[in-house]
């Protein structure tokens, strides 16, 4: 197999039998690309069935001497990994070479959220009185309420909203579905929006079903949302540095806080691993331990 047939396998592949979304897919093949790359600075070039485990451990050490941080190194190996992975699948190769290969540790960070008063001060900062502020509080709030992805909430649709359920169908990563319950507040500003505000924007035929749309009555920008919490923040006076994905923190890490079953918390964020949802525990052990330092008598010395 020539890397030009195998990279139109991979595509195939990650489309149809992963069901990714076409950012991620061009983001897998760019990764495999840089393998690639690295394959035709030796002469004769090697084909993919032929790297080994040896040649793979020389590219890793080649990729970190590019400068590629820890996390950029491991999220490259890792669509060598389903590279590899599917060339087993389809018996191009009979072992699995990157099954001894070693990931660069990255550690595990601990994201930035808002407490609750924060967000409230963001919600505070809006001026009502300007066009379209029913919609960028009940944004706020959906993000918030429901821990949405920026990208999830730029493309929620009016069909989505069960409210008599108190539910809102969502679809995030690589198209899964999953039915996320929605706050009191935040149907309530959803509607007061959808009454007071949306009715009178020239709604476009490709948007009639989204929900939050723009002046000119079309679907919204993840950068406009991204702009929006930033100037909001910066209104309300919050130092910290922010965007829409801190409110998806936030949603996760009060409810950690609040007893929340870590398995429920998965599944309202939509995460494919408890791995990924486990960072809130770790942040809430955090959170007790600055408080109990700051507060009890026996920390200060």
């Amino acid at each position: 197999m020539n890397w030009q047939q195998a990279h139109s396998d991979f595509r195939i592949h990650l489309k149809l039998e992963r069901s990714l979304s076409d950012r991620t897919v061009e983001a897998y093949l760019r990764d495999l690309g840089k393998l690639r790359a690295f394959a035709e600075t030796h002469a004769p070039v090697p084909q993919p069935e032929t790297l080994g485990l040896d040649d793979l451990q020389a590219f890793t050490t080649y990729i970190a001497r590019q400068g590629l941080g820890a996390k950029s190194q491991a999220r490259l190996l890792s669509a060598v990994r389903s590279f590899y992975k599917m060339l087993r699948i389809e018996k191009v190769i009979t072992a699995d070479p990157t099954e001894l290969l070693e990931s660069p540790k990255t550690g595990r960070y601990l994201p930035t959220f808002l407490a609750v008063e924060e967000i409230d001060a963001m919600v505070n900062a809006i001026d009502m009185s300007r066009t379209l502020a029913h919609r960028d509080r009940a944004m706020l709030e959906t993000l918030y309420g429901c821990g949405l992805r920026v990208s999830e909430l730029c493309t929620l649709r009016m069909s989505w909203l069960h409210f008599g359920e108190g539910f809102v169908r969502v679809i995030g990563k690589g198209d899964k579905e999953r039915m996320v319950p929605i706050s009191p507040e935040a149907m309530h500003q959803i509607e007061v929006y959808r009454h007071e505000e949306r009715v009178h924007l020239p709604v476009k035929k490709t948007a009639e079903d989204i929900l939050f749309l723009n002046a000119r009555g079309g679907g919204l920008s993840r950068v406009s949302v991204f702009n929006l919490v930033k100037k909001l923040a910066v209104k309300a006076g919050v130092q910290k540095v922010i965007s829409p994905h801190t409110f998806r923190h936030s949603f996760a890490t009060h409810l950690v806080e609040g007893g929340a079953d870590l398995r429920a918390v998965q599944e309202m964020l939509g995460h494919a691993s408890i791995t990924t949802t486990e960072i809130y525990t770790h942040l809430d052990r955090e959170y007790l331990r600055s408080n109990i330092l700051q507060f009890h008598p026996r920390a200060k010395r």
